[in-house]
Parts: structure tokens; C-alpha cells; sequence
């Protein structure tokens, strides 16, 4: 019988977090290596929507795991009705994006099988019968592989942007509902913690205009964020424009911020040192601006544009609002 990966999706007020996808399509990469089979699970209250959405991918089955008690978050819910479910099951792997939400539940969750969890993991392999996982060490600047000594289940959960969620491979999955065992809840959920009134998770936007050292002050802010409402997209920096209270810290892409995969990504006047690439480079396509040809954030753009950005920035704005017109 083949061992199984087993992906837990990850919903919200029945709106599937888009990064599941680069979990799933992560699974599907490692099913190749090992001929293991990908499954999925996602738990919650009234999910046929969020079920056959998932169903969608190439996947052998989609589990909805269901109950009233999980109709808001919490990680007593979760973890019961996650382990009840894993026992049964038995998948060799376990999979989860690494979001705020599985960083809740999840370490409880291994710790319950006296396993550990593999976080924020960028990649993983099977080589010599063994799986491994790659992981950042040193704010991007080494790469180390891991490897669990247990028979299982493993936990890992990969990276924003470790892989591509428009790579996932379409399918038609059948869908499961299974009743959840949920166990006393001892938490009383409230609403999802936000650092700040406005705050902003940049893992879900789909187009992000980002500012370095090179936009100079902090008025030519308003120049990048401009172009962002033209697009429809968000506003972020790299660290030293954080630092500098230019952008709130909640706008921060890097190792020491937030991880992003948008469908596009605007880098205006940032250099590209690791710190900041570690945060960006899972993005599909990624543009850059800098007067400095030499640039390290060349190397991984889709696009390169040497040149003066207080020239190019304002022209391209007109350009969108035009076609937009």
C-alpha cells in the first residue's frame, strides 16, 4: 500500500488561503519523487465550497472535516479533530503552509504524536529512502537539510513562496466529509489577532510595489505608492525604509518581515541584499528599478530596468492610468 501525503489546506470564513495551493503543488512535486499519494484535508464549518475548490487539483482525495464546534478557529478544535482524523488515516507526511495559523497549531499538533514539526521549510527531497527538507538558516544566508528519524507521521510546513501555486496540477478529486472530533474546547475564539488598525497581510496580495534605499526620502514615497493604486496592488519596503518609519513595519518583505509570492512584484530602488530576497523571490514576476546596473536584485528579475526611477516611475503610472481609461 503506498504511503501517503497528507496537505492541510487552510480556509478562513470559507475563503481558502491562496498559498495552500503552493503547498499543494509542493506535494505534488515530492509525490513524483517517492510515488507516495497527495491527499488533502480542510476543517472548519460548511465547506463544500472550500472542498470543491480544492477538488480542482490532481490530488486523490479531498477530506472536509466538519463541525459546528469548528466554525471559528481555535487550536484546541483543530488539533483534536486533526489528530482524531491523522490516526485514522495514517499519512506518512503531513503538510501545511507555514501561516500565522498553522504556527498556532501545528507545533501542538506534532508534539501530540511526540513528533516535531519542520518549519518554514523552502523545499524537500527524497534521496537513500529518506525524506529531507531544506530550510534558511542565518537570514537566508546558508541553506541546511533536515531530516526526521521517526516512522512517522512527519510534519513540515513550507514557506511562503517555496513553491508556485499556479504550477499546482488540475484535476477532479473526489470529496469526503467526515463528522469532526473536536474534544473540549478550553479557549473562547475571538477575532483574528492584527498588529495595527491597518495592517496588512502581504502574503495574499497579488501585486506588490516595493521601495529601498534608492527612492531617498521619504516623500517619494507617495510616487510608489501612486503606481500601486494604479495597479491595484500594495505598497511594501525593504528593511531600512522600515527602520527609518518611513512605512509601517507590517510593511516589510525580508527575512526579518514578511515572506511574499505575488503575481507580480515592482522593486524600486532596492539593491536586492540577501535579507530582502529571502522574502521576495518565490514572487512570478519580478521587476526591478535601479540606476546601479551592478545590482544583485538583477540577478533573480524577470525584468531589469537600469535607469533613473524618478523618471520612469511617473511615466509608467500615466502608461496605466491610460490604458486603464
Amino acid at each position: 500500500m503506498a504511503e501517503t501525503i497528507l496537505v492541510v489546506v487552510e480556509q478562513r470564513e470559507g475563503k481558502l488561503n491562496r498559498v495552500s495551493f503552493e503547498t499543494l503543488a509542493g506535494a505534488q512535486a515530492l509525490a513524483k519523487q517517492t510515488g507516495w499519494t497527495v491527499e488533502a484535508a480542510v476543517v472548519g464549518s460548511n465547506l463544500a465550497a472550500v472542498a470543491a475548490e480544492v477538488a480542482k487539483t490532481a490530488i486523490a482525495k479531498v477530506y472536509a472535516i466538519e463541525g459546528p464546534a469548528l466554525a471559528q478557529y481555535t487550536p484546541d478544535g483543530f488539533v483534536a479533530s486533526l489528530k482524531t482524523f491523522i490516526e485514522a488515516n495514517k499519512p506518512r507526511l503531513v503538510l501545511l503552509p507555514h501561516t500565522y495559523q498553522v504556527r498556532d497549531f501545528a507545533p501542538k499538533l506534532a508534539a501530540s504524536f511526540g513528533a516535531v514539526l519542520v518549519s518554514d521549510a523552502v523545499g524537500a527531497k527524497f534521496e537513500g529512502g529518506k525524506l529531507q527538507f531544506t530550510r534558511l538558516m542565518f537570514q537566508g544566508k546558508f541553506s541546511a537539510d533536515v531530516s526526521v528519524a521517526s516512522d512517522g507521521p512527519l510534519f513540515a510546513s513550507f514557506q511562503t513562496g517555496a513553491y508556485r501555486g499556479d504550477q499546482v496540477e488540475a484535476g477532479e478529486s473526489p470529496v469526503e466529509f467526515v463528522a469532526a472530533a473536536t474534544g473540549e474546547i478550553r479557549t473562547k475564539p475571538e477575532a483574528p489577532f492584527q498588529e495595527a488598525k491597518q495592517a496588512v497581510d502581504l502574503s495574499q496580495a497579488e501585486i506588490i510595489v516595493s521601495v529601498g534605499r534608492g527612492i531617498k526620502e521619504q516623500k517619494n514615497i507617495e510616487m510608489a505608492k501612486t503606481l500601486a493604486d494604479a495597479l491595484g496592488g500594495e505598497i511594501a519596503a525593504s528593511r531600512p525604509i522600515c527602520d527609518a518609519g518611513w512605512l509601517p513595519m507590517e510593511r516589510q518583505v525580508g527575512s526579518s518581515g514578511q515572506t511574499v509570492s505575488p503575481k507580480l512584484y515592482l522593486a524600486l530602488g532596492i539593491s536586492g541584499a540577501i535579507q530582502h530576497i529571502v522574502g521576495m523571490k518565490g514572487s512570478r514576476n519580478i521587476i526591478a528599478i535601479n540606476k546601479d546596473a551592478e545590482a544583485p536584485i538583477f540577478e533573480i528579475a524577470d525584468v531589469a530596468v537600469v535607469g533613473n526611477l524618478f523618471e520612469i516611475v511617473p511615466a509608467l503610472t500615466e502608461e496605466i492610468k491610460k490604458a486603464k481609461a
